[in-house]
């Protein structure tokens, strides 16, 4: 099983974050938090059950 999310984790943690974005409608994913990264895949979502654990981890990147 590939581990998404810790991926995304450490990716974040290496600085690979651009940007993220809150969207109503992402494909097949409503609603979306959508993580675009500087390295391939560029846009990784993330599905509303996770948006508490992503929350805590961008804002904590915020206050450094």
């Amino acid at each position: 099983m590939y581990p998404y999310h810790n991926k995304i984790k450490q990716r974040i943690k290496n600085n690979e974050l651009l940007n993220y974005e809150f969207v109503d409608k992402y494909k097949a994913i409503s609603p979306c938090l959508i993580l675009h990264f500087s390295t391939e895949p560029y846009i990784r979502p993330i599905r509303e059950h996770r948006f508490k654990e992503y929350e805590q981890l961008l804002n904590d990147l915020a206050k450094k």
